[in-house]
């Protein structure tokens, strides 16, 4: 299974990641409830995946995701 990733206000496609980064997304970021499935993503967080583990294709997409800004909110979806 692969996971899509999208930009949850504008639902702009960031990219598919793997059930391995998916799980480590889980597992560190804050779930508001059993059915989340958006997460605020800021640089602290990229930089704690990375030292994690992530892929280095799951970190450059996040990255290209945050740019510049504080953070982004991301949704999920199983392809």
């Amino acid at each position: 299974m692969s996971i899509r990733l999208s930009e949850k206000d504008s639902g702009r496609t960031l990219g598919s990641i793997s059930d391995a980064d998916f799980q480590m997304l889980v597992d560190y970021m804050e779930e508001e409830s059993s059915r989340d499935q958006d997460y605020y993503v800021e640089h602290t967080a990229i930089d704690a995946l990375e030292g994690l583990g992530a892929s280095a294709e799951f970190v450059a997409l996040l990255r290209t995701a945050v740019g510049e800004s504080e953070g982004v909110d991301v949704v999920w979806s199983a392809e």
